[in-house]
């Protein structure tokens, strides 16, 4: 009982924290380089990107993440954690002007998880197949105080370059500890399964836009191809192709909605030869041609998921 009434305490000081700091509809980026705040006041079109390994906290409201063919939700009582780049589709489903939509999200390297394991009084795992590269974890008071502590640096910006490493390092902690932090833990061990799938998947986000040769890729990790496959899909819920189709036609289809990028030109872009192959794909995942797709959208988006890390993954 007390537990329970501590956590809607916390969960609300959280709130009120959020709004501080993002006060209007949008994803506003914070003093801290690895913390990002959402705060949205209607609920939203589903809206593509690519998410960077990170936790995701909800303080109010609710939202879904899709990867491939399953849907996640999670909202005050649950967190979201992406242990590799995923391609996934994300839609708020719980907002209002009165209660709006409030999170934040933490990203993490995977080195400072391998540095926290060593630390741990923790077995090396062995090398099992890769676990799927998301999970959605209970929340515990002692992540939400370690999170509101790491908030509260917002309001002491010279406190920041000191203590929002150590509080990040609990945060990340606190998630080892939970019933999924063996998942987290797997993609940072080198040498495993897991984190071969991250190296190549880090490899596709920054060349999404050349010809994807699997069997190179897979030499390029240390696998045989037929286990590359394997593992990929477990980790990632779809083939190489898929993935890197799935990443070209999101930046394709961001590329036309932002910066209003010609269809033809959206696809050579990304890697396409044929824009008409290129509109017959767009066609099969969005269910409609590109360029109705993203009239319809600009009519029904109230403001992006989050702002955009192509370029960063490229440099």
């Amino acid at each position: 009982m007390n537990e329970s009434l501590d956590m809607q305490q916390a969960l609300q000081q959280l709130a009120r924290l959020i709004c501080r700091h993002a006060p209007s509809d949008g994803t506003h980026p914070t003093p801290v380089p690895s913390l990002m705040l959402m705060h949205a006041t209607h609920l939203s079109e589903p809206m593509e990107s690519v998410y960077k390994p990170s936790i995701c906290v909800v303080a109010q409201g609710a939202k879904t993440a899709t990867l491939a063919d399953k849907t996640y939700r999670y909202d005050p009582s649950t967190y979201l954690v992406t242990s590799v780049e995923l391609p996934i589709s994300g839609k708020i489903i719980e907002a209002s002007p009165e209660q709006p939509y409030l999170s934040l999200k933490l990203s993490f390297d995977a080195d400072v998880i391998l540095d926290i394991v060593k630390e741990m009084d923790r077995p090396d795992l062995p090398h099992e197949d890769a676990p799927l590269g998301i999970t959605v974890n209970r929340t515990s008071p002692e992540l939400l105080d370690a999170i509101l502590r790491l908030m509260k640096l917002l309001e002491e910006p010279q406190d920041i370059p000191i203590l929002s490493p150590l509080i990040t390092r609990e945060i990340l902690y606190r998630v080892l500890q939970s019933e999924h932090g063996v998942v987290m833990h797997q993609f940072a061990v080198i040498g495993s399964h897991a984190h071969s799938i991250a190296q190549a998947i880090w490899l596709i986000n920054r060349e999404y836009d050349r010809p994807l040769l699997v069997e190179q890729l897979a030499k390029s990790v240390n696998m045989s191809t037929s286990a590359f496959h394997k593992h990929f899909k477990r980790v990632t819920a779809m083939s190489p192709l898929q993935y890197q189709k799935t990443v070209r036609l999101q930046e394709a289809r961001r590329l036309m909605l932002n910066e209003t990028v010609q269809a033809s030109d959206a696809a050579f872009r990304v890697g396409y030869e044929s824009p008409s192959q290129f509109s017959r794909e767009y066609a099969r995942m969005y269910g409609k041609p590109p360029m109705k797709d993203i009239q319809e959208l600009r009519a029904s988006i109230v403001y992006p998921d989050e702002p955009d890390a192509r370029q960063d993954q490229k440099t």
